[in-house]
């Protein structure tokens, strides 16, 4: 009963994670880059001329663009998941680095 529990409360914990990721993607913009996790085949082919590609794997595809409501367009060209990527969280950055850089 304890394990069953803990597991029930750790599924439970990473829904709400996601969803408060989801809810911080289309409720504002802060975000600089999003990440597509299992991107549809036509995805890119359906993106506005101002997105830009950041970075494509295997399972994921990592966009940015300088026009607002880009987690919004995403799920509009049929994206069936947008994370926000490269915001700072809760600690402050060092002066100089920008949340995407590599150090």
């Amino acid at each position: 009963m304890t394990i069953r529990r803990l597991i029930l409360g750790l599924a439970g914990m990473f829904a709400g994670w996601i969803a408060v990721l989801v809810a911080v993607g289309l409720a504002s913009d802060a975000a600089p880059a999003y990440v597509v996790p299992l991107p549809p085949d036509a995805l890119i082919s359906r993106l506005d001329p101002d997105v830009s590609v950041m970075a494509a794997g295997r399972f994921s595809i990592t966009l940015t663009s300088d026009t607002p409501g880009l987690a919004r367009r995403l799920y509009g060209a049929g994206a069936i998941l947008v994370l926000p990527a490269g915001l700072p969280g809760c600690l402050p950055l060092p002066e100089g680095h920008s949340p995407l850089s590599r150090t």
